[in-house]
């Protein structure tokens, strides 16, 4: 076998990442595996780790986490069609992501922030009310 076709089957773990459309740029993807944020097959790897077809790989971005299993190799940023062939999410995956979305949905109604300032129309309620016409 050429060391040409080896490459060809072998892409760098942040080019993957980008190009699946799991980072927004390449840099991002790369401050993630060096931050920690990206385990390939149970290791912490280096953003120049070579992947191949098969590798598991779990991706936490905020408080969501994704187990995905690498189903082709592409270095190049294409359609998000064309990306999401390049992988496979677990079952599991896929249901601890459902679970987290629907607790943080049902934390966020509890607790409405302010409104902020009040409108023209508001403070002049508010001054009736206070009896201060």
């Amino acid at each position: 076998m050429r060391e040409d076709d080896q490459q060809d089957e072998r892409v760098r773990l942040d080019k993957w990442l980008w190009a699946a459309r799991f980072f927004k740029t390449r840099s991002l993807a790369a401050e993630a595996v060096a931050g920690g944020k990206v385990e390939v097959n149970g290791d912490k790897p280096k953003r120049a780790k070579p992947l191949q077809a098969g590798d598991e790989i779990r991706i936490r971005q905020g408080p969501y986490e994704h187990i995905v299993l690498v189903r082709e190799l592409s270095d190049r940023r294409g359609p998000a069609v064309q990306a999401a062939t390049l992988y496979e999410e677990t079952a599991a995956s896929r249901a601890a992501r459902d679970a987290t979305a629907l607790q943080l949905k049902a934390v966020h109604t509890a607790f409405l922030p302010e409104r902020g300032r009040p409108t023209k129309k508001d403070r002049r309620a508010i001054h009736r009310f206070k009896g201060r016409d």
